[in-house]
């Protein structure tokens, strides 16, 4: 790895110590903490198994060794962010805190436009690297991607928003997700220098580990919105019927 970056996960593991990385860092634990006590407190109706859920979803995403193998591995980075963008921000919005009403308010436009440029800025070589230079710079965009994707679950889930669009928006972010799956599947040549030499202690090459990345993308990435376009194209046939007979 370069000595100009300083990922907040720490170094990169090796095969035999992956397992043993944890990030017990205090101000992590002090912010998770927070964070259950907030929604134990300020969502509506709350329940402990709500609570438990997000709690075990955070830990598993910034305090398990996935944080360390974000450090070796460009595909453990794509399935933290999938589990960070398709797992915990739907989970929040579904727990359904008090905060979310002005969120109504935002455009549908400019939360595609939000999350798409945020999305790739972390996936692509500048933007990468600036989030591996230091801890402030990781959590800079970590929050932004966060913030990005709880907007555009919630425009996806939200009662508000009609069939049409909904689906408009859940295929139009597979398909800049599949546009940038495909340059990390197809490029011919590795493009993140964080990962030149941390890839070969679990036997994959730069390169081959940037093609699982975008297999990643293509597959367990699209899935969740891949759900959320059949479950609108089903209400929109079980809303036709009564209209045909």
């Amino acid at each position: 790895m370069p000595s100009t970056l300083d990922p907040y996960c720490g170094p990169a593991p090796t095969l035999q110590n992956a397992l043993s990385s944890w990030n017990f860092d205090p101000v992590l634990i002090a912010c998770i903490a927070g964070v259950a006590v907030a929604l134990h407190y300020a969502a509506p109706n709350p329940r402990g198994w709500k609570t438990s859920v997000l709690v075990f979803l955070l830990i598993a995403a910034f305090v398990s060794p996935l944080c360390s193998m974000t450090s070796a591995l460009f595909s453990a980075r794509l399935a933290h962010h999938i589990l960070i963008g398709s797992v915990i921000a739907p989970f929040v919005v579904m727990i359904g805190w008090p905060t979310q009403r002005w969120l109504a308010k935002i455009h549908l436009e400019a939360v595609f436009v939000a999350h798409t440029t945020i999305y790739w800025v972390w996936h692509l070589p500048f933007g990468y690297a600036f989030a591996l230079s230091g801890t402030w710079q990781y959590w800079l965009m970590q929050i932004a991607f966060i913030v990005a994707s709880i907007l555009l679950w919630h425009a996806l889930l939200s009662r508000s928003t009609s069939v049409v669009a909904t689906t408009s928006l859940a295929l139009g972010t597979m398909v800049q997700m599949g546009f940038l799956g495909a340059i990390l599947t197809f490029a011919p040549v590795t493009l993140f220098e964080a990962h030149f030499t941390t890839t070969q202690a679990f036997g994959l090459t730069p390169l081959e580990d940037q093609q699982l990345a975008g297999v990643l993308m293509w597959t367990l990435g699209f899935t969740p919105y891949a759900i959320v376009v059949l479950w609108c194209m089903r209400t929109r046939l079980l809303h036709s019927r009564p209209a045909e007979q």
